[in-house]
């Protein structure tokens, strides 16, 4: 079906979230412009890539496009967590007490391809590289850009605006400077760096090919997660600035020493050390957050524009594909068509979609923003810590001995679609269960966890 509109939908931003909305808008016939400052081929391009964890949200994003199957073959499933100790003892913690429940470790970069490259089979739809927004001009619908390669200007005229422009969006920039738009940015003292431990013999996998491996130091952790040619993409997760820090790092010597010490059984397997930590980048974390999400049927953010989050629950990406999902579902519903019950796709009508989408997102963007801060220090603080994985432990034994009446909010969060503000919200009331559960168990003994006892906890407190 084509869509008749005088000009086009315009995206900011041809990443995962405008390469997936203009894949969903373009299917049902929305004439889609998306304009992104990056040229095609980035490859060699220094951009952040953490490799992304692929939840149920995004699956779900995925499949209304068609295409999941495609996509998943680009990705590793991964069962649990593997955590690796100063002395190499090796710790998997399953991530369900279901076996067949698991996440997908897949390449930002692979991933982008491929929602691109079926979003530019339409012909409604068209992608414009290496154009940098330069001035949007809200009221108007209009963008100015500046192509980097020759330097030329264009202006870009829009029906709409979405912005997918990240979490240092251009098109939200333009929003703030408006009257009562709310904005706050927060970083965290730490940043990342990329690193890697290449594949074995015939791409082999050097250590456990379906876990997403973590090394909990303290102050500071390193993850990894599968790649499919058996290589795994490492996160080095570290201050900016003390004793032990990104600064205080700045010889080969002092690396190398660090690497051995604080991650000796990785560091026999990262023979491109010293070259992937000098010459990569240290990147910053950061969250976003903003209110409201659109202007008068102008402009609406999606994804890191609206609300960038740290990327310690693995649901960034998740979290924008299901905003993609809710905005995509807000332009097919007819009960915001307006009074002549036909889609207008007016400022009005648009105005109303927006509204719906914020109101369906904003609650829930919050919740997962908080909660993956406070994941940071549970990874980095306590997943090695001896009670923590006994509360592990309970909450798997609840989960098989209460099934539907205790789920744990990490199951919530990854492996459903509830929303984010309900699985918050279980959390705590989990966590009083948990508590009340080991008291006094002071050998962690999963034996004498009293299941009377949780019967009556989890109806106090769950309603259950």
């Amino acid at each position: 079906m084509d869509i008749v509109l005088n000009k086009p939908i315009t995206i900011v931003g041809g990443g995962l979230a405008g390469s997936a909305l203009a894949l969903l808008l373009g299917q049902k016939g929305f004439p889609i412009q998306v304009i992104e400052k990056r040229p095609r081929i980035s490859d060699n391009i220094g951009a952040r890539s953490i490799n992304l964890a692929l939840s149920d949200r995004g699956v779900k994003t995925l499949a209304k496009t068609g295409y999941v199957e495609d996509i998943l073959k680009i990705a590793v499933p991964m069962k649990g967590r593997m955590m690796h100790s100063l002395d190499s003892v090796q710790t998997y913690q399953p991530y369900s007490s279901d076996s067949n429940k698991h996440l997908y470790s897949v390449s930002r970069q692979l991933l982008n391809d491929k929602l691109r490259a079926h979003a530019e089979k339409l012909d409604n739809v068209k992608f414009i590289f290496s154009d940098a927004c330069k001035s949007i001009n809200l009221k108007q619908c209009t963008i100015q850009t500046q192509n980097d390669s020759n330097q030329s200007s264009s202006t870009f005229e829009a029906s709409t605006i979405i912005g997918c422009d990240g979490a240092f969006s251009a098109v939200r920039a333009s929003m703030v400077r408006l009257d009562r738009q709310d904005y706050s940015q927060t970083y965290l003292k730490h940043g990342y760096k990329e690193l890697c431990i290449p594949s074995g013999p015939n791409q082999s996998y050097l250590i456990d090919k379906n876990s997403l491996h973590i090394w909990p130091r303290g102050s500071f952790m390193m993850i990894a997660l599968p790649n499919i040619d058996g290589s795994f993409t490492c996160t080095l997760f570290f201050p900016f600035e003390g004793p032990l820090s990104f600064s205080s790092l700045n010889t080969k010597e002092k690396v190398d020493q660090f690497f051995k010490d604080y991650f000796p059984d990785a560091h026999k397997l990262m023979p491109n050390l010293l070259d992937d930590y000098f010459g990569n980048p240290t990147s910053s974390l950061v969250t976003v957050k903003t209110e409201p999400y659109h202007y008068q049927g102008k402009a609406v953010l999606v994804g890191d524009a609206a609300h960038a989050i740290v990327p310690f629950y693995g649901q960034g990406m998740n979290a924008a594909f299901e905003d993609c999902l809710e905005l995509f579902n807000c332009f097919q519903d007819e009960s915001l068509y307006g009074g002549n019950g036909k889609p207008t796709y007016d400022n009005d009508h648009l105005n109303n979609i927006y509204n719906k989408y914020q109101d369906n997102r904003k609650a829930n963007s919050d919740a997962i923003a908080e909660m993956a801060v406070e994941n940071f220090f549970e990874m980095r603080d306590h997943v090695g810590d001896a009670l923590f994985l006994f509360k592990k432990k309970v909450e798997h034994l609840l989960e098989v001995k209460f099934p539907s009446r205790y789920v744990s909010r990490y199951e919530l969060i990854s492996f459903s679609t509830q929303p984010y503000s309900y699985a918050q919200k279980i959390g705590l009331a989990n966590q009083q269960i948990l508590n009340e559960l080991v008291k006094g168990n002071n050998d962690f003994d999963i034996e004498k966890i009293d299941l009377v006892l949780a019967d009556q906890l989890i109806k106090k407190f769950l309603n259950k």
